[in-house]
């Protein structure tokens, strides 16, 4: 019976987060959901806080991504790249997907897909009204190359540092395994939003050139220090270290060099992280914890297993297909947290969980629901006038996502060992 109500309330969290009834923030209903698990005696006060515990590199990590990129907000960092974008696509609008979909790529690498889906989104839309073209397709770059491009480096998404836990590859080991299923999975997501919006990019579009391109004095130190925080971050990947520290300590410093530490600058930008993120991330670990407990470690971790009997690259295709698709249903977070926790305790060949990552962070470009990522970027379009409907977007995913994972995922087998 415990077991049962477990998946319940797990099911009305992960509800909660995703539909948000009555416009509370995500972070209220985990939050609501990990105290009913503790109330209901279904997961111990001792259990909960270890699970919180658990989470300490990714909050980390996540702090310092999002102190980053309300810097670059904050200093115009992101204004100008769009802006740049519009003015280097001298009136072509195939030409402004391309310069626009590089830069999304870019800043999914080395900031993360949730700084791509919050801050980057809105500049992109004021860039794209300037110019009067349809806003529609470079908005959905955002949100498709937000998560297409999401594990190029560890640091792309924090959903890496989950699935993986203790045992994130170093980078060296990391770009041999991921360099070409990730140059595939972002190429193909490109060749088919580009095919799907061919008529409207086919149109031209109107110059700009009258906006200034210049990128003030503090926002060119933002703009060196993030990426020298990219640079630090690769270092610190390299030697096999954890990432949450030496990001959110990259990140600090980086504020108060642009800064030049002065307090109200300071409390612009803590005033405009969204640092709900952290308790939400927080209560999905006890989420987690407590699935784990009901079950769902064991019935995971067997399907794995079953998983890695297959030929391999059918057993490829199984584990990044399975979890794409457990991720669609209650989001990559959790999805990742859970098969992070069964790979921890399933004995499988490495190359069943590099698959469980492409599916992690490739999968949920199919539904609205599939990242957090996705959730946020609704968000931003929310604030800008603009609707995407669950339906729009499905169908633009169903045409996106299988290609882009079936191909990454195929030539994950050539490179895992």
């Amino acid at each position: 019976m415990s077991a049962v109500l477990v998946w319940f309330i797990a099911a009305a969290m992960i509800a909660g987060v995703l539909f948000r009834p009555k416009g509370w923030p995500e972070a209220v209903w985990a939050g609501a959901g990990a105290v009913l698990l503790v109330l209901f005696g279904l997961i111990s006060p001792f259990d909960a806080f270890r699970a919180v515990r658990k989470g300490i590199d990714v909050y980390l990590f996540l702090t310092g991504m999002m102190i980053l990129a309300e810097l670059a907000r904050r200093e115009g960092v992101f204004d100008w790249l769009a802006t740049l974008a519009v003015q280097k696509s001298r009136g072509s609008a195939a030409r402004l997907f391309a310069l626009v979909y590089t830069i999304g790529t870019a800043v999914t690498v080395f900031l993360s897909n949730d700084a791509t889906a919050v801050v980057l989104t809105p500049a992109v839309y004021a860039a794209v009204k300037k110019c009067r073209a349809k806003p529609l397709p470079y908005l959905f770059i955002c949100a498709f190359v937000a998560n297409a491009a999401s594990f190029v480096l560890p640091i792309s998404n924090p959903a890496n540092l989950v699935v993986y836990g203790n045992q994130l590859p170093a980078l060296v080991p990391w770009v041999r395994l991921f360099a070409v299923p990730s140059v595939l999975a972002i190429g193909v997501t490109y060749v088919v939003i580009r095919w799907l919006w061919r008529r409207d990019l086919s149109q031209p579009i109107q110059e700009d050139d009258t906006a200034d391109l210049g990128l003030s004095r503090t926002g060119r130190k933002a703009l060196f220090g993030i990426c020298s925080t990219g640079a630090v971050l690769m270092a610190a990947s390299g030697m096999g270290w954890d990432l949450g520290l030496p990001t959110c300590l990259a990140a600090v410093v980086v504020v108060l060099i642009a800064t030049r530490g002065e307090a109200r600058a300071l409390a612009q930008i803590a005033r405009h992280v969204s640092w709900t993120v952290l308790p939400l991330v927080a209560g999905l670990f006890v989420l987690v914890d407590a699935l784990n407990g009901a079950g769902a470690l064991q019935m995971l971790a067997a399907l794995l297993h079953r998983t890695a009997e297959l030929w391999r690259p059918a057993g490829c295709l199984a584990a990044s297909f399975g979890i794409a698709g457990l991720s669609n249903v209650m989001n990559n977070l959790p999805s990742g947290l859970l098969s992070g926790s069964a790979l921890q305790h399933a004995r499988v060949p490495d190359y069943i969980r590099h698959a469980v990552l492409i599916g992690v962070d490739v999968g949920p470009n199919l539904s609205v629901s599939g990242s957090l990522a996705t959730i946020l970027w609704l968000i931003a379009l929310r604030r800008e006038g603009e609707h995407v409907s669950a339906w729009e977007f499905l169908k633009a995913g169903a045409l996106v996502m299988p290609p882009a994972l079936l191909l990454s995922s195929l030539a994950l087998v050539a490179f895992a060992t």
